[in-house]
């Protein structure tokens, strides 16, 4: 078989033929043909047919990033567990410092201001005192959890010989995710098996991680005598930063983490490379108050699950019909409740099976809606259509849900298991028979019986995480829906002869 001709791609023609997913094409826009240049590459993918565009500059960011962490990973044998406890109380105090924190806040304050001049969501991005005081509790955390390096796992006894299956470090971990700079400290849990995290932060924040990097997080690792890339920032403020990241194939794991349309594009890239993923995108959460709910527990759940927008915050409530007209209320005052505590106007979406149990003046009633733009006037009530009840509602201040009335729990289940990220369910109902259907039948990873908040790594489990997968994209194989540094590990088989006589 005669070798293969390999040239590399310097221009491109609008027009030009692409053929993706083995039997359909595509074709180059003239816009990506005039601004593609040699050492610039392209990823098609393989399930839509998108053309990515990763700019030379994009690619160099991220294969330094990688590169590092990569030289990092193969000194990590060398450290023990002590060190990265210096390390992670090194970077706690750095962030508990006021005057190393200053330039932190001030880079923080400045993205903050340019987002909100491009009028793009900040709920996420304000590095407030709470959001720092949980960076560093999670980060001394890390310091009470036991390192995963080393731990026998199961052991098997033979004639002469034993064999044990034993954890251990898994490699460079690649984590993106948009404008949350507390995931800074969250992501560093990876070191706490061994590995060692390159990080891409959206444009929006990447001042904010630039600060985080140069006045605490590498002086932490110096301090600690960690490897100097054992935590990378790719420098880059392009999502083609991102994608040159998740397509290295020195990755042992690609953790995508922001918004739906974002993560589903990340996920893609890295498997084409042959990059294991866990996806974190599309969220919201679902409840469900079935006709044996108890009414004061179902509105005090509601009330709990819609305090800020994150992704367990409740996004879809169903309501059984013979229940309606008592629990639609009730569903209405926590909703407005927790409006008024944030000090704004609630936003409902009214399926029509509900439309009869909304008071009309809520449909006609025009209220300041706060937006990331700024607030809008806005009908405090409109009609959605079925299709649209997988819509996450991304909200600022003015908490945003959809309401739907129900004929039973089977049908709730039937339509969360359709539209749904598949993500958290929660059923408010007194009768044990309503838990165990639910369980049994909904194709969701957390299920609860009260608010929706409680899905999180740290307030859950005591342990900072990664990220929260859903079942979007199907159940997950061997793991918890909950990803956390100390779950990030392979499993190694080592063998001891006892017997020098033993053979097959």
């Amino acid at each position: 078989m005669p070798a293969m001709d390999v040239q590399p791609l310097s221009t491109l023609t609008p027009g030009q033929p692409l053929v993706f997913g083995g039997d359909r094409v595509t074709v180059v826009p003239e816009a990506l043909a005039e601004a593609f240049v040699p050492g610039d590459a392209l990823v098609v993918l393989q399930d839509t047919g998108e053309v990515l565009h990763v700019p030379a500059g994009d690619r160099a960011a991220a294969a330094a990033a990688v590169d590092a962490a990569a030289a990092a990973f193969g000194a990590m044998g060398d450290v023990d567990d002590s060190a990265v406890d210096a390390f992670y109380r090194s970077f706690a105090d750095h962030l508990a410092d006021d005057e190393r924190y200053a330039p932190i806040a001030a880079a923080n304050a400045a993205d903050v201001a340019a987002a909100r001049e491009r009028g793009r969501s900040t709920t996420r991005l304000v590095l407030t005192d709470r959001m720092r005081a949980d960076m560093i509790a999670g980060l001394r955390a890390w310091t009470d959890v036991p390192g995963t390096r080393g731990r026998v796992l199961e052991t098997s006894e033979h004639d002469g010989w034993t064999l044990e299956q034993v954890s251990d470090r898994l490699g460079v971990v690649a984590f993106v995710f948009e404008g949350r700079p507390n995931v800074f400290a969250d992501a560093c849990g990876v070191l706490r098996g061994g590995n060692t995290v390159v990080f891409r932060i959206g444009s929006d924040a990447l001042r904010t991680a630039r600060a985080i990097v140069e006045h605490a997080l590498d002086p932490a690792l110096t301090a600690a005598g960690l490897p100097p890339g054992a935590a990378a920032l790719v420098d880059a403020p392009s999502h083609a930063a991102g994608w040159a990241l998740f397509g290295d194939p020195r990755l042992a794991l690609a953790v995508a983490r922001g918004s739906g349309e974002a993560v589903r594009q990340l996920s893609a890239v890295a498997q084409q490379a042959g990059n294991d993923v866990s996806a974190h995108g599309t969220g919201g959460a679902w409840m469900v108050a079935t006709a044996a709910a108890d009414a004061d527990r179902f509105t005090a759940a509601v009330r709990a699950s819609l305090d800020r927008k994150v992704c367990n915050t409740l996004n879809v409530c169903c309501v059984v019909r013979e229940r309606a007209d008592e629990l639609v209320p009730a569903f209405l005052a926590a909703l407005d409740a927790a409006a008024e505590a944030r000090g704004t106007a609630a936003k409902l979406h009214v399926l029509p099976t509900a439309r009869a149990h909304v008071p009309a003046e809520r449909f006609s009633t025009v209220v300041p809606i706060a937006r990331a733009g700024g607030e809008v006037d806005e009908p405090q009530a409109e009609l959605l259509d079925e299709d649209r009840l997988g819509d996450e509602w991304e909200w600022e201040d003015s908490p945003e849900v959809t309401l739907a009335v129900v004929d039973d729990l089977d049908d709730a289940l039937r339509l969360f298991n359709a539209h749904s990220p598949r993500f958290v369910l929660s059923v408010l109902s007194e009768d044990p028979a309503d838990l165990e259907r639910a369980w049994q039948l909904a194709e969701a990873p957390y299920l609860g019986t009260g608010f929706t908040r409680w899905v999180d790594g740290q307030y859950a489990l005591g342990t900072p995480e990664l990220g929260l997968s859903n079942w979007e994209r199907g159940r997950l194989f061997g793991r918890s829906g909950i990803l956390s540094g100390a779950a990030i590990a392979t499993v190694r088989t080592r063998v001891v002869q006892h017997d020098p006589d033993v053979h097959r």
